[in-house]
Formats: structure tokens, C-alpha cells, sequence
């Protein structure tokens, strides 16, 4: 650093340290430096002086004399020439002017004559004057006050670097090293002799290579003096190490580049911790897959070239049938773990073209791209649904995943709808699928929308139905069939729209359980039905009243208010119990058996009776039906009134009725016609049947006329 010692820029430091007011002029009067008192002694910034004449500010100085003065005393380095003082008018940047007193001294340097002009105001001339027995040695100590600044500055400058904690280097101009401190050195894994002397190629990421040569070009060329960039370093034991580089040049007086210094910035765990947040913010946090924000990116770069090559994309929207149960079986950490294998699954079946996005709770998107037919979108999500053929099994817990899907296939043609639109339409043709039944796929048509448009605003109607009263519950009468009494009556809840007519409870009810809206229609129902019993007399010999028999959906079933709620029912309308029959289908009841029996549990505590629907169409496992112990089996009215192979139906009835009597269960049958099948019914010795060959289902005023009709007889 030898070179940076003896330029005129250090004596600054000097300039700062003198008490008073100093210009430091070379020996023809061209001011070179000054200090930051003069400055405001003057009004002139440092810049405006700096390469003026002294004339500027002392305009009636004898340079001629005094140089000539300063001259004579020149070589008398065996002692310190005496300063030379004069009395002079100081003219202020303002216009105003004061009389102020001169010192003028001079010293040598390396052969080179400077002159320090130190200017007092009158105070400062004051002072002088007390002092003046110690004016003689005040060039002798301006130049050890010099030398001192100059050690000083060179002390701080190699704190500064030595000592930083940011690593920095010093190069030539072919970007060699000259120095290096700790830092770097603790950066790169590498030592300061092993640093020195080269360049930093050996240890740059075999990518970056040619960076920082280019930026020396830059700054050698004069295009610019300082240049900031950011390459990656190898570290001795091979980590990458990502490095923010700010590199500036430092010139001589002609403009010429003598060195480099660069300042480095390990930046390496904030572009990892960027990355992070980068990857968090496109990924869902569970999965990992794309989220909605990268899926909607993907899917504009899929339109866009779709436009260029005029193939086709598809969106699929894919629903797992019955999550809900999983979480409320076994809990949301399960379902999380299900989720993540699931996931893990479609990615093995996801072309390299396309996207898997976790849409949201059980839902995920898939975008196509590519595609020549709508048949190659199909085999796709054949593919998704394939990929959950197989039970998913994990801490001792083994669990069958299925899903429904639904296709939109757009072109080129279609690329101006907008991706709500596309992903709606998909939302539409997966509930078609749902309908369906599980694991079925369905490709969008417009009719799906218009249909799912109408689904919709049967759904609003349908609420609005519900707060005007326009729904109602009939009663359809189940009959004994040894005695031919009316034992009891099953609530069917029955719509009448103002417009449509009667909406059957099969296009409705649907409806209702894909929102919460089958919770309020299975509360109106439980309400209505069991007002509607406790009006009922008692009938025939025994003198019995008729029990009431109450459909709930899997939602209501697994409500966890139902037995509070039932309990407050019975007891506001004043209902024995035992009048109270609850109907769920096979499907909903072994859907969780475990919680089933607790609910089961319950009700029988209660005194409420429960009637196992449609059974022989669902699971139908005796182990389970042993285990349910429901009051009554119901037998699904295919079995009653069978469309195909009558005679093996027949053994199956048969099958079904024994199996009750044999277990102490009223058998009902469901869907009675004709006398020819209530014979078959009553020589099976089955107990109960219902149908329209007794009634439909009426209104309750009709069920209570039909009560006093066979009370009369």
C-alpha cells in the first residue's frame, strides 16, 4: 500500500486536525486542499476552491514577495523554516470581506514544495499575539502533525479492511489479487497465500465463469467506475456460496486504473430463503404440488400456445368421494397423510407437460396440455382414477380412495374464456360425475352448465321454499300383515313449487345434501313428523299408537346435535320414544362403524328405534348386521317387485326375511303393488309392508281420517 501513502488526498486528514482555517497551496498559488473550517470561514464548499488561485480568497496577497520569501528559506532542512505572516483582507462568498491574519509555512515532500496557509480571524490574531514566543515551531509541528496523519490514515485503512467483517479484496487490473482480508478468506475456504497472486477462476461455479471478467473489461475500458453483479463461488469443501460483488476502480490523476477494490456480500441463505418463499408462494404447504396461483400461470401459457399450434388443453377437476368421513373417522391428521399420498400418487401418472394443482380441501386441478381428441383427456383421467385403485395403507390403517372427475377440453376457438370459467365448467361436468356415482368421469357440454345453472337456482328456490312453508311432509301408512292394521307411518318430505309443480324428492333432496341446507331440512322434517304422531290415536285390538319412521342423510346422522336435538323434539311435542323410528340407508350406517354404534348406542338409550333402509343393495355383511341390532329391516322394493330374474330375487327374498326372523328383527317389505306379491310376502312370514297397494304417501290430515276408517271397522 506504499503507493497510496504519499498522495496529496491523505494530507486531508492533516487539514481536518488544525484548529483554524487552512489552504494548502502548491508554490504558485493554485490551491490544492482546504479544510472544512475555511469553508465556513469563506461560504466557498471545498470543491469550489480546490484548483483556484489563492487570489480568490485573499485578493491583495503579494504572491510575487512572499513566494520569493518562501523560496529563500527552501533547503533549510536542517530546521524548520519560520512561518511568514501577514496582515490581509479575506473576501467571503457573500461579498463581505474581514481582516484576518496569514501564517504562511511550507515543507518538502518527496522534493516537492508545498505551502500551508493557516488564516486566523481577529480572535484567532489575538491568541496569536499571546502566543507568539511559540509561532517559530509551528512549521515544525504542522509537518509532525502530517507525518502523524499519515500513520493515523494508514492505521484506519487497515482496520477498515483487515478488520471488516464483509470480505474484500484488492486486484490488479487483470483482476489478480493483491490483497485480501480475513473475510474472504473465510468465505471461499481458501488462505491469503493461496488467494495472493491469483484470480478467482479456480474457485468460481464452473457456470459463472466469464462474469467477472466481463465486469473487468467494463471498469478498464472507463465505461463505468463502478459495477455491482452477482455470481456463485465454490467453497474449498464444495458448497456453493451465492456472492453479491460491488467492485469500483481507482484511477491517477491521467484517468489510468492502478487497482480494483470489491466489497462481497455472502448472500447465499437470503437467495435460499428467497427461493423458500418463492416455492411456498406457487406450492400448496401440505402437498407440495402447484396451488391455484401457479395452476392459473400454467394455464395462460397452456392458452397462449394453444393459439400458436392449434391443439387442444383440457382442465380436469378431480373430488375425493366421502374425505369427510376419513377426517371424522380417524381425524385431520390421517386425512393430511391420506392427502399427501394421494398426491404423491398422481404425480407418478402426471405427464412431464403437465400440472397437478392441489385446488383446495380434497379437490385437486390437472391442466393437459398437448392434446390431438377429447378420448386422450379421458385416458388421462382414467389414469387418475387408476392411480387410486389401490388401498392406501398406513399406520395400521387401510382406507379405499376413490374420485369423481370432471373434463373441460377447450381449442383454439375457445381460448378468450377466462380460467374461472374453464374451471367452473370442469366444477359442473364433476358433480354430473357425482351423480353418476363414484369413480366416474364426465366431459363438459353446455347442457352441463345449463343444468348445473339450474341446479343452482333450484337450490335458492328451494331454500326459499323452505322459509315460506311451502314444504310439507306426507305420511305413507306401513302396514302389519297378519292383522292388515296401520302400525305406523313413514314421513316423505314433499315439495310443490309455485311454477314447476311437484318436485320429486329424488331431484331435491340431492340437491340439498350437497350444501348445508339438508341440515335445516332434516330439522324442518323431525319437527313436522313428530308433531304430526303425537296427534295420532291409538289403533286396533292392542289399542297401539302408530310410530312415526324418519329419513336422515349421512349428514344429519353424523351430526353430532342429532340426539340433542331429537330429545328436544320428543319432549316439546310430548312423543313417547319408542314412536319415533329412524331410518338410515345400509351405505350411511357402515359408512363408520364404530361411530355408528355410538350413535346407535344412544338412541337406544333413548328408546328410539332405528330401521335399517334399502337393505341388500349396499355392504349387506352380516358380522356388521348383527353388530347394528337395528329394530326393523327394510327390503329394498327391488327385491319386492324385481325387473330381471324373478326367480333368483325370489330366493334372495326369501334369504332376507328368514335372516330377520332369525335375528328378532321386524322385516318390512318396501314397494308393494299387487296381492299377488303381498301372498309371496305373507307366506315368507314377513311382518310389515308398505306401498302403493295400501296408499301413498298422504298428507297428515288423510293419515289421521284413515286412522278413525280403521278404527271404525
Amino acid at each position: 500500500m506504499k503507493h497510496l501513502e504519499n498522495e496529496p488526498v491523505l494530507s486531508q486528514n492533516v487539514l481536518e486536525a488544525l484548529p483554524g482555517a487552512v489552504a494548502l497551496i502548491d508554490d504558485h498559488g493554485v490551491i490544492g486542499a482546504v479544510n472544512q473550517r475555511l469553508s465556513v470561514l469563506t461560504g466557498y464548499e471545498r470543491e469550489d476552491l480546490v484548483g483556484q488561485d489563492i487570489a480568490v480568497i485573499l485578493p491583495d496577497l503579494d504572491r510575487q514577495a512572499s513566494c520569493v520569501a518562501r523560496r529563500n528559506r527552501v533547503g533549510a532542512k536542517a530546521s524548520a523554516p519560520a512561518p511568514l505572516d501577514q496582515q490581509l483582507a479575506i473576501s467571503c462568498r457573500d461579498g463581505s470581506s474581514q481582516l484576518v491574519t496569514c501564517s504562511f509555512s511550507q515543507f518538502d515532500l518527496e522534493g516537492k514544495l508545498w505551502i500551508i496557509v493557516a488564516i486566523n480571524d481577529n480572535a484567532a490574531q489575538r491568541a496569536a499575539e499571546v502566543a507568539r514566543g511559540i509561532a517559530e515551531d509551528r512549521s515544525a509541528q504542522v509537518e509532525a502533525a502530517a507525518a502523524a496523519a499519515v500513520a493515523q490514515s494508514e492505521q484506519r485503512f487497515r482496520l477498515a479492511f483487515e478488520g471488516n467483517m464483509a470480505p474484500m479484496v484488492f486486484s490488479n487490473q487483470d483482476g489478480t489479487f493483491l490483497e485480501v482480508n480475513d473475510s474472504y478468506c473465510k468465505m471461499t475456504g481458501h488462505s491469503r497465500e493461496e488467494l495472493v497472486g491469483n484470480d478467482s477462476k479456480h474457485f468460481t461455479y464452473p457456470e459463472d465463469i466469464g462474469i467477472t471478467e466481463n465486469v473487468t473489461r467494463r471498469l478498464n475500458s472507463g465505461e463505468t467506475d463502478q459495477v455491482r453483479y452477482t455470481k456463485r463461488f465454490l467453497h474449498k469443501n464444495g458448497r456453493i456460496v451465492v456472492a453479491e460483488v460491488s467492485v469500483c476502480s481507482a484511477r491517477d490523476e491521467g484517468g489510468k486504473t492502478i487497482y480494483f477494490v470489491s466489497s462481497v456480500r455472502d448472500i447465499t441463505e437470503e437467495r435460499a430463503l428467497s427461493t423458500q418463499l418463492s416455492y411456498q408462494a406457487l406450492h400448496d404447504p401440505l402437498t407440495g404440488l402447484a396451488n391455484r396461483a401457479l395452476f392459473d400461470d400454467r394455464l395462460e401459457q397452456a392458452k397462449a400456445r394453444v393459439i400458436r399450434q392449434g391443439d387442444l388443453g383440457a382442465v380436469l377437476l378431480l373430488d375425493l368421494d366421502d374425505f369427510k368421513g376419513v377426517n371424522d373417522a380417524y381425524g385431520h391428521l390421517v386425512g393430511d397423510q391420506l392427502l399427501i399420498m394421494i398426491a404423491h400418487r398422481f404425480e407418478t401418472v402426471t405427464r412431464s407437460s403437465d400440472t397437478i394443482c392441489r385446488f383446495g380441501g380434497d379437490e385437486f386441478l390437472y391442466l393437459a396440455e398437448g392434446l390431438s381428441s377429447d378420448a386422450e383427456a379421458e385416458k388421462i383421467a382414467e389414469r387418475l382414477l387408476g392411480a387410486l385403485s389401490e388401498p392406501f395403507r398406513f399406520d395400521g390403517v387401510s382406507i379405499d380412495q376413490h374420485a369423481s372427475i370432471g373434463i373441460v377440453v377447450w381449442d383454439n376457438t375457445s381460448t378468450h374464456t377466462n380460467n374461472v370459467e374453464l374451471v367452473q365448467n370442469a366444477d359442473a361436468s364433476m358433480y354430473e360425475a357425482k351423480r353418476q356415482g363414484h369413480g366416474h368421469l364426465v366431459v363438459f357440454t353446455p347442457d352441463i352448465r345449463l343444468e348445473a345453472v339450474s341446479r343452482f337456482a333450484l337450490v335458492q328456490e328451494l331454500r326459499q321454499a323452505l322459509a315460506l312453508g311451502q314444504l310439507e311432509m306426507h305420511y305413507q301408512p306401513i302396514i302389519d300383515l297378519t292383522t292388515t292394521e296401520v302400525v305406523g307411518f313413514e314421513s316423505l318430505m314433499r315439495w310443490q313449487h309455485p311454477e314447476r309443480g311437484w318436485v320429486p324428492p329424488d331431484v331435491f333432496i340431492p340437491l340439498a345434501e350437497q350444501s348445508d341446507l339438508i341440515l335445516e331440512l332434516g330439522a324442518f322434517a323431525m319437527h313436522e313428523s313428530v308433531m304430526a304422531a303425537s296427534l295420532w290415536e291409538p289403533q286396533g285390538p292392542r289399542a297401539v299408537s302408530p310410530y312415526v319412521t324418519v329419513n336422515l342423510s349421512a349428514h344429519q346422522f353424523h351430526d353430532p346435535n342429532l340426539v340433542a336435538m331429537i330429545e328436544s323434539e320428543i319432549a316439546q311435542a310430548g312423543l313417547a320414544p319408542e314412536r319415533l323410528v329412524l331410518e338410515v340407508t345400509e351405505r350411511v350406517a357402515l359408512h363408520d362403524i364404530a361411530e355408528t354404534l355410538v350413535i346407535m348406542d344412544q338412541l337406544n338409550r333413548l328408546g328410539i328405534g332405528v330401521a335399517l333402509d334399502d337393505f341388500g343393495t349396499g355392504y349387506s355383511s352380516l358380522s356388521y348386521l348383527a353388530a347394528l341390532n337395528p329394530k326393523i329391516i327394510k327390503i329394498d322394493q327391488s327385491f319386492v317387485r324385481p325387473k330381471h330374474d324373478q326367480g333368483r330375487s325370489n330366493t334372495l327374498l326369501e334369504a332376507i326375511v328368514t335372516l330377520g326372523n332369525k335375528l328378532d328383527m321386524i322385516v318390512l317389505a318396501e314397494g308393494v303393488e299387487t296381492p299377488a306379491q303381498l301372498e309371496r310376502l305373507h307366506d315368507l312370514h314377513c311382518d310389515l309392508g308398505q306401498g302403493f297397494l295400501w296408499s301413498p304417501a298422504v298428507p297428515n290430515e288423510e293419515a289421521i281420517t284413515m286412522l278413525g276408517e280403521a278404527s271404525d271397522t
